[in-house]
């Protein structure tokens, strides 16, 4: 595993909990209800798995992406 996709282990609980706290956050003072944008953790999950993807896969060839 090169650094890249060690560090987007890292991050993606600190990120993942950064989210939801925000759309508490926005539940709580009336922007949105969290019924309706609980989507977007998945979207956030969902990114951040492609990005670790890409990073191990350019870590696998030597850095160059096809």
């Amino acid at each position: 595993m090169n650094h890249s996709a060690a560090l987007l282990c890292a991050v993606r609980g600190p990120i993942v909990l950064i989210t939801l706290g925000s759309l508490l956050t926005v539940h709580k003072f009336g922007g949105m209800s969290f019924w309706v944008s609980w989507p977007i953790l998945i979207i956030v999950l969902g990114v951040l798995k492609l990005l670790e993807m890409m990073a191990a896969k350019s870590a696998s060839t030597g850095g160059n992406l096809p």
